[in-house]
């Protein structure tokens, strides 16, 4: 087995969630996602520190675009406007391999109470990093804490209806991301 190998880090992350939607997470072992990805158990513990931070993987790049793409919006830009501008930033970086990884990551999460904790660690790390940046702008607090976790629930569900969209449908996550903070936008005027 060769010592390095590009891709490894994806190889892994697919053969991860296969095999979490295949046998389940508890019934799987790094042992079988490293042998699956064509890596050695030492590569995988390069890459990850167990087999739960697979799930993560790209959760920093995905924090760190979100956050870029709010710093950049224009300055007259309203807090969801901001987010918005980070959803697309975000977005612009995803491809195939991402919206293939969606529905069987998905069904792996709903299987495992574990997964759902990570998930949902993932989740407020995405929030905490579009916070601070609507913050850095000069947003207060809690409108920043409101819109960052609409950016999230945008995010998720845009994600969703990408990855379960017919594969001739080449609008792209942004276009989904940003229809989905659209339809919490119109939500929010209902609540009273």
């Amino acid at each position: 087995m060769a010592r390095w190998e590009p891709g490894a880090r994806e190889r892994m992350v697919v053969a991860a969630v296969d095999l979490f939607t295949e046998q389940g997470f508890d019934a799987t072992t790094v042992a079988q996602i490293a042998e699956r990805a064509g890596v050695t158990r030492s590569t995988f513990f390069r890459h990850f520190s167990d087999k739960r931070e697979v799930l993560v993987a790209g959760q920093a790049t995905l924090s760190r675009l979100l956050a870029e793409g709010i710093a950049q919006a224009p300055a007259s830009a309203s807090p969801l406007e901001a987010v918005a501008a980070g959803l697309e930033r975000a977005s612009s970086e995803m491809g195939p391999l991402n919206r293939d990884l969606g529905p069987r990551l998905k069904a792996a999460v709903a299987a495992s109470a574990e997964l759902r904790e990570r998930d949902a660690l993932k989740s407020i790390g995405l929030a905490a990093a579009m916070t601070g940046a609507l913050v850095a702008r000069g947003v207060p607090d809690p409108t920043a804490h409101l819109a960052a976790e609409m950016g999230v629930l945008a995010f998720k569900r845009g994600y969703a209806r990408w990855s379960e969209a017919d594969r001739d449908d080449a609008t792209g996550l942004a276009h989904h991301a940003l229809a989905a903070l659209e339809d919490l936008r119109a939500a929010t005027a209902t609540l009273g």
